[in-house]
């Protein structure tokens, strides 16, 4: 994985350098600074998306017996979107990490956490999904079908096949399948606490069924989604080629598919800028206003992903109590912080 990961990084990285230096990068640069005060409002404006995001999230994870307070949820998804786009995790490290913190807070448990945090993953693959064909619908209405239109569309075709057969495959028992070689894994090699994980397929069946939950967490996540256009618009505005709306929608529904297909090159490098390029050239946006875009958005990754990635640090310090820890004092456990 460290190899694939290396040479995904090293790839990334080289067709970022390539595209800088084929577009100019002091044109970029001087794009960049013309936008400036974009910047500061589209980390802002992000907020909206987080919010959405972590809403969207909690209203999975929590029971009608035990609500769970939107902050942690808020300090969990920044934590999310810090791990994935600012560390080598394939894009997936950051539900792990924080699944992980979730069940060790206000008792959640590993079951409830890895269930919620699968569903909504899935919930929000599938309202990407949507998002993109949303944006394709807008994209044939402005402009006449090409060849890159044909190939956007049967690249969401297979997007949405891929977003099938993923939600379809837990219905099926993958996740029991995977629940049980773990259990027999555990149980071979002596490991702890996988006991806590039996009953995680019915764990997210009962979620999904739990109707009104999941359609509320499906529209929460659309709506993240399509808050982004309005981050394009503010950014296209800056750099000044402004676009319409509709036009926004598409870049934006097309750049973070292509930005979740390049997800073992770490952060998207290159793939990405690349996304952008092709679907913004569309409208007539040069490639260096597309790449100023692309690069706007990922200073503003990194303004939220810095923070999220101290936050992260101390979750663990102060939410995650080792079972084995004792009060060196009296001889018994430290509570669990709250």
């Amino acid at each position: 994985m460290r190899l694939i990961t290396f040479i995904a990084g090293t790839f990334g990285i080289g067709l970022t350098v390539w595209m800088l230096s084929r577009f100019g990068l002091h044109d970029i640069l001087a794009l960049i600074a013309t936008g400036g005060w974009s910047i500061a409002v589209v980390i802002i404006f992000h907020a909206t998306q987080v919010c959405a995001s972590a809403l969207a999230w909690k209203i999975l994870a929590e029971s009608h017996r035990r609500p769970l307070p939107l902050g942690d949820f808020l300090a969990l998804r920044c934590a999310r979107e810090g791990i994935n786009n600012l560390l080598p995790v394939a894009q997936v490290g950051g539900e792990v990490i924080t699944a992980r913190l979730l069940s060790r807070r206000h008792g959640v448990g590993l079951r409830r956490a890895a269930a919620s945090t699968i569903c909504d993953l899935t919930i929000e693959l599938l309202s990407q999904v949507t998002f993109t064909l949303i944006g394709l619908g807008v994209l044939f209405c402005l402009v006449n079908r090409s060849a890159v239109t044909d190939e956007l569309m049967e690249s969401a075709g297979a997007a949405l096949l891929l977003g099938a057969v993923f939600f379809g495959s837990q219905y099926l028992g993958a996740v029991s399948l995977i629940e049980g070689l773990l259990m027999r894994i555990a149980a071979h090699l002596g490991w702890g606490g996988m006991e806590d994980i039996r009953g995680l397929h019915h764990e997210i069946i009962t979620l999904y069924k739990t109707r009104s939950s999941s359609l509320r967490a499906g529209a929460l996540q659309l709506l993240g989604w399509s808050l982004g256009t309005f981050e394009v618009s503010i950014i296209m505005h800056g750099v000044g080629h402004p676009l319409s709306l509709g036009q926004c929608l598409v870049i934006e529904s097309v750049g973070q598919a292509a930005k979740s297909a390049g997800f073992a090159v770490p952060g998207a490098l290159g793939v990405s800028e690349g996304g952008y390029i092709i679907i913004a050239g569309l409208f007539g946006v040069s490639p260096q206003v597309a790449i100023a875009l692309s690069l706007i958005k990922r200073l503003r990754e990194i303004a939220w992903g810095l923070p999220s990635l101290v936050g992260w640090q101390w979750m663990e310090l102060h939410w995650i109590v080792p079972e084995d820890a004792k009060n060196p004092a009296h001889g018994t456990e430290i509570p669990e912080q709250s």
